[in-house]
């Protein structure tokens, strides 16, 4: 298995503030798939934006990240256990989960590791479901031009090389299971710029600028922001498109 590569557990904290949560349509999709409802293994989960959700459909959710900062930080909930470990020995029971998920994390896996240890904890045609958002987009033209040029051209070549496979929406993952044509789930939200702001210094590539180029470009970026936000108290409407790759384990 190959080494977990750690770009989040040095600002866990903001991760839980500032990461958005899912659409309760794809928890409900997701439900609606699975065999049955009695365990949902959440892997990757980091602060529990999508485990939170999964504990209104399913009776019970293991929810497991590498990072113990990450775990940490995650959001409490009833039904939910949480557990520092990885997705490739998640240390469930054999044929135990009827759903396995796997919230914008699946991207850092062993995939091979990964998928062996799905087969080996899914109940018979348990669902397994890949799910990751792209680049957001600002509702405010002024705005979302000062964010696309700051995460391509600013924060763009300090993205590590997986983030393809998110702006790919995972399509070119390897995914040995029969698959199912998943509907379209956005994630929308109304955010104040200090909400976004908080979210873009969650990325990974704004900590490899840091490192490389200090802060002053990211400062920069906050200033222009900020000018094109105009009213920091008014909330502008937030997107990001979100791609599935769900199927079957058989």
């Amino acid at each position: 298995m190959r080494a977990f590569k750690d770009h989040f557990s040095t600002h866990a904290s903001s991760y839980a503030a500032y990461r958005p949560s899912y659409p309760p349509e794809l928890v409900d999709y997701l439900a609606d798939l699975s065999p049955a409802r009695g365990l949902a293994l959440d892997c990757g989960c980091g602060t529990g934006q999508l485990s939170a959700l999964l504990a209104n459909r399913f009776a019970r959710v293991i929810a497991i990240d590498a990072s113990a900062q990450q775990i940490a930080n995650a959001v409490a909930r009833e039904r939910v256990e949480y557990a520092a470990r990885p997705a490739e020995r998640s240390g469930l029971e054999v044929a135990s989960a009827d759903l396995i998920s796997v919230a914008q994390a699946v991207h850092w896996f062993d995939l091979d590791a990964f998928y062996a240890e799905v087969r080996r904890v899914a109940k018979p045609n348990a669902a397994l479901a890949l799910i990751t958002y792209g680049t957001l987009h600002v509702g405010r033209p002024e705005a979302e031009a000062i964010l696309q040029h700051f995460y391509s051209t600013t924060a763009g070549p300090y993205w590590p090389p997986e983030r393809r496979h998110v702006e790919e929406g995972y399509r070119s993952l390897w995914f040995p299971f029969p698959e199912f044509q998943a509907p379209s789930f956005p994630i929308e939200v109304s955010w104040s710029l200090e909400e976004l702001l908080g979210y873009v210094d969650t990325w990974s590539a704004v900590r490899g600028a840091e490192k490389a180029l200090g802060r002053a470009p990211i400062e920069a970026f906050r200033d222009d922001m900020a000018w094109a936000w105009g009213d920091p108290h008014r909330r502008e409407s937030i997107c990001w498109p979100l791609s599935l790759r769900v199927g079957a384990v058989r």
